[in-house]
């Protein structure tokens, strides 16, 4: 256990540019040697595509997934390189959670790649392009947009939830095109300071996604995994979980069931974490952290002098 008690997050979905990690792979071996071992795992050049893009490729679902857990597991391993300090607790958003499991020892990594490119392909291909989406919800309680929802699926219009409940007052919904959209209206009506469009093709963690992960569990069917060596929070219960096959359950209820981010980030500050390192490409989940509590320590990996900074600081 660190001095210092941390907790390590994992990004989902959003966090992918062209042209990440750059300086990481100059200065760690394990970062190049990480996504070396995905590009073998993935049977392509995972490293060019990242820094040469194009971003619309990179932005495909069943690349984004991939690429952004050897994203984040290549940064473990530099910490760790550097550090030989594990955290107290991890948590991932969404795609994050996979990320999270691999570097607590549930998951292997080459196993985790090739999974989560599936998952990807099974996500985009569960409902047509088109005919879902998603849209974030600023400045609305909670509580209004969930009955709001359930108001507009309740009408015929079709499925619609929220389904990230990444912070107070930013909360992410999903569902038929034709009921998020009518949904959005209503919320700004609703008082909503802003509600918008996310440029997605699928609307994930809704009831739509079902198919998704009932073929996400057959390819998760002869899959190992292990006791974590680091407690994980999981997203749809936002509780610790220690056996392996409830973690293989809930990775596939999740694919369909809301991320309850907010609650997840309160379990780890009920563990006794403050210092919360987001690792990963860019800094989304430190914006969410600190709306969620701003007395929160914050910081992230991919740059390597924020990385050495961090090792040198939590000791």
């Amino acid at each position: 256990m660190p001095d210092i008690p941390i907790a390590f997050l994992f990004p989902g979905q959003g966090a992918q540019q062209v042209g990440m990690l750059g300086a990481a792979y100059e200065r760690f071996a394990a970062v190049r040697d990480t996504f070396s071992e995905a590009s073998q795992a993935v049977g392509y050049d995972m490293w060019s595509l990242v820094q040469g893009g194009p971003q619309e490729a990179l932005n495909l679902t069943e690349t984004t997934q991939p690429v952004l857990l050897t994203c984040s597991v290549a940064l473990w391993r530099a910490w760790a390189e550097e550090s030989g300090t594990f955290p107290s607790i991890m948590a991932g958003h969404s795609l994050g959670e996979f990320s999270a499991l691999v570097c607590a020892g549930v998951l292997d990594f080459n196993d985790a790649v090739r999974l989560v490119r599936k998952r990807g392909e099974y996500m985009q291909t569960a409902v047509p392009v088109g005919q879902g989406a998603m849209a974030a919800i600023i400045g609305l309680d909670d509580n209004a947009i969930v009955s709001i929802c359930d108001e507009v699926a309740r009408g015929g219009e079709g499925v619609v939830a929220a389904v990230n409940f990444n912070a107070p007052g930013q909360v992410v919904i999903a569902g038929d095109t034709s009921a998020v959209e009518l949904a959005t209206a209503k919320l700004k009506e609703s008082g909503a300071k802003r509600a918008m469009p996310l440029p997605v093709s699928a609307p994930f963690h809704t009831s739509l996604m079902k198919p998704a992960g009932e073929r996400l569990a057959q390819a998760m069917a002869d899959i190992a995994f292990s006791v974590p060596r680091v407690p994980v929070v999981l997203n749809v219960d936002a509780e610790l979980h220690s056996d392996p096959e409830q973690i293989r359950h809930l990775l596939v209820e999740q694919i369909y069931s809301p991320v309850k981010w907010t609650s997840c980030i309160k379990a780890i500050i009920d563990s006794g974490a403050n210092h919360l390192v987001e690792c990963g490409p860019g800094k989304v989940l430190s914006g969410l952290n600190r709306r969620i509590d701003k007395s929160l320590k914050c910081c992230s990996l991919e740059e390597p002098e924020a990385l050495l900074e961090a090792v040198a600081t939590l000791k």
